[in-house]
């Protein structure tokens, strides 16, 4: 038996390997390709039969899925589309988890109110792992990719709240209790944010006084079942928990991680995201010729056909609609909006400038508030810069992949329940008909909304530009070059000449050129370039706050700033 689940294991790593590159290679989204594959593989004479419990899936796949996902998204866009991304994950999951089930229930009076429910709440929360792949390859702007992954980070939450709900209701024989689905997803928004505050932080803390990458990787392995599990007992949302902690690592990261560490993570998680996703793709194609055998015996073809039309028809038509309020209010209200800000900040500005501090603490807080004043005025030009259009609600309506929740979450429903064969039968299906519908067509819709994406110049001027600002700003923190000492002693004159043209408008060094300067300047240049590596750091983690420049722009810059880290280390 371990040498059959080695030989499943390692073909599965092939195929999966296989998929990837074929899929780069054609334009074809992995995932849909890993269905198929599955679904052949499990034709295969001689393929044993594999069952993976679905608890399995929820506490030990999705959790470091979502840890993966969230610790590398930017907090500052997550913050300036947490209206959409709010109203997408949790309004119009718990809205049409709700018209799913009623409808259902009235098409099909056998399946039960609860049941039907629970269905709408599995096959309500979407995957953007498709969806942004597609992106990527196709252009699309990068506030749709995040309203995308933002969203699919936090529905997963109120979908299994949802869900819970609905167990609860099939399992007492009760009626669905819409009050307590409401009181039960604040408990689980307040908790888990609790708890993954904490796991957050202390983690993060915890890590920054380990100068060692094994410990470090270690740590982070541990982080989502860390934030998952105590939320979990205590009844509150274990994945919103795991997204609270992995944003807030992430933003911590920036300012409290080595740059080693940073890469070290990176590069760790996305290997482990590439093979938990793919592996659940490619057995959700395995099981579904054994799921279709189970549920002949309750229901027909036709029936099934019809239960998974009208739930993708339902499906499709809430995304739409709950879609069109935003476009609307987007359309019509945030010029207004935008200029009723501009005026409130026009008012707040002039407020500041007829303040005069007292002392160092009053000063400290005038500070604070430019940086607020700042902020919001980078908000609005942000909106007017990059606002979401029609072209961008539409193809937020039919980027509607599901996925993994899905999958995962409907076989929770408790066995011998009637027709739930049926129900986590459709819910798959209705999976894979999202997958193959919206991932074939998506390319081609976004391709005809003609989205004008920054040019390569553009980027480049922007980078530099926050380069230069960093750059200055830590000259204005620390000093001239010509003012820096070293164990009280001032810098040698030479070496103050030969570094003053790398510090400003960038810092770079190399390796060879550390190498090639006198023994006893070495050290000096070293300690020095170090001083103002830390300043720019401190300098983008000010900037970051503010908003000016986009979050491409901000992570190349710290980008930069780690190799430079990197070659000290190597130096």
């Amino acid at each position: 038996m371990d040498h059959q689940f080695l030989l499943v294991a390692g073909a599965g790593l092939a195929i999966m390997i296989a998929a990837s590159v074929f899929a780069r290679r054609t334009g074809v989204a992995a995932p849909l390709l890993l269905v198929g594959l599955g679904i052949a593989a499990s034709y295969l004479p001689s393929t044993p039969t594999i069952h993976v419990e679905p608890e399995l899936v929820l506490a030990g796949v999705l959790p470091p899925l979502l840890y993966a996902s969230a610790v590398q998204l930017p907090v500052l866009d997550v913050r300036r589309n947490v209206a959409l991304i709010a109203w997408q994950s949790v309004v119009m999951v718990i809205v049409s988890a709700l018209a799913i089930g009623a409808v259902v229930h009235a098409v099909f009076p056998g399946i039960s109110f609860a049941l039907a429910c629970a269905l709408g709440a599995v096959v309500v929360p979407t995957d953007a792992v498709a969806a942004t792949a597609i992106g990527h390859r196709a252009g699309l702007p990068p506030r749709l990719m995040t309203v995308l992954e933002g969203e699919s980070l936090v529905n997963d939450a109120s979908a299994l709240v949802v869900l819970r709900t609905a167990v609860a209701a099939i399992a007492a024989s009760s009626a669905f209790d819409l009050g307590e689905t409401i009181l039960e997803f604040g408990w689980a928004v307040i908790g888990a944010a609790l708890i993954g505050g904490v796991v957050g932080w202390a983690t993060a803390l915890l890590r920054r006084r380990l100068d060692d990458p094994v410990l470090n990787t270690t740590i982070s392995f541990a982080v989502p079942f860390l934030a998952y599990f105590p939320a979990e007992q205590v009844d509150a949302s274990g994945v919103l928990a795991v997204v609270v902690a992995g944003l807030l690592t992430g933003a911590l990261g920036s300012k409290r991680f080595s740059a080693r560490d940073r890469q070290t993570q990176a590069t760790t998680w996305t290997t482990i995201s590439f093979i938990l996703e793919s592996a659940v793709f490619l057995a959700m194609g395995y099981q579904l010729p054994e799921l279709v055998e189970a549920a002949r015996t309750e229901t027909t073809t036709g029936e099934i056909t019809g239960l998974v039309l009208l739930v993708v028809a339902l499906l499709v038509a809430l995304r739409f609609v709950g879609l069109a309020g935003p476009a609307l209010r987007e359309r019509f209200g945030r010029p207004s909006r935008n200029e009723q800000t501009r005026a409130k900040l026009g008012q707040f500005e002039e407020h500041l400038d007829a303040m005069t501090p007292a002392d160092q603490r009053e000063e400290n807080r005038l500070a604070w508030a430019r940086r607020r004043l700042a902020r919001g005025r980078a908000d609005v030009e942000f909106e007017e810069r990059e606002p979401i259009t029609g072209r961008g609600y539409a193809v937020l309506g039919w980027a509607g992949m599901r996925g993994v929740v899905t999958v995962a979450a409907v076989q929770t429903i408790p066995a011998g329940t009637p027709h739930v064969d049926t129900v986590v039968l459709a819910a798959f299906l209705v999976a894979l008909i999202t997958l193959v519908l919206f991932g074939l067509t998506l390319p081609t819709v976004i391709t005809r909304m003609n989205f004008r994406p920054e040019s390569a110049e553009d980027k480049r001027d922007s980078v530099q530009a926050l380069l230069r600002r960093v750059g200055e700003s830590a000259i204005d923190t620390l000093g001239p070059l010509e003012e820096q000492t070293v164990d009280g002693e001032p810098l040698d004159r030479e070496l103050v000449s030969t570094m003053k043209e790398r510090i400003v408008p960038r810092l770079v060094s190399g390796t060879r050129e550390l190498r090639e300067t006198r023994p006893d300047t070495h050290e000096q240049m070293l300690i020095v370039q170090r001083r103002y590596l830390d300043a720019m750091r401190d300098a983008l983690g000010s900037e970051r706050s503010i908003g000016a420049y986009s979050s491409e722009a901000y992570r190349q810059v710290e980008s930069l700033l780690d190799s430079i880290e990197q070659r000290f280390r190597a130096g």
